[in-house]
């Protein structure tokens, strides 16, 4: 059974939020301040500052895949103080192109809130050619 308070609460909620494209409550789960790093040479790579902007970059992910953007856990979530990690697998399609692979995502909780988000690619390059150049 998982807590109702602490890193790993905040973290499964966020994955469950996900799962059900419920992007309200995904939104509300990030600091105001989160920092996010999403990897790679695309239009959506670098390190996003801020609910505002992170809410742009998942939206932008949405718009580019015409919707289909998902991501699902693909192990237990592994919880060490503030940090959790997540092993996933996210994929999408478009009329032109599909992508899919295995990553991690880390994330650091401060309270009842995400505040930085790391993200790993099993195949960056895949990832690249998919969302476009930057």
């Amino acid at each position: 059974m998982v807590e109702s308070t602490g890193p790993l609460a905040v973290v499964t909620r966020y994955f469950d939020a996900l799962a059900a494209k419920d992007f309200p409550t995904v939104a509300g789960l990030f600091a105001d301040d989160v920092v996010w790093h999403q990897p790679g040479d695309n239009q959506f790579s670098g390190t996003h500052r801020g609910s505002a902007a992170v809410g742009q970059l998942l939206g932008g992910m949405m718009t580019a895949s015409e919707g289909s953007f998902e991501l699902s856990l693909t192990g237990p979530l592994m919880v060490n103080g503030a940090v959790v990690a997540a092993s996933i697998h996210f994929s999408g399609k478009r009329e032109d192109a599909t992508m899919g692979q295995d990553g991690v995502d880390l994330l650091r909780v401060e309270g009842d809130r995400i505040a930085e988000v790391w993200l790993f690619s099993s195949d960056p390059e895949s990832e690249d050619a998919f969302w476009g150049a930057a």
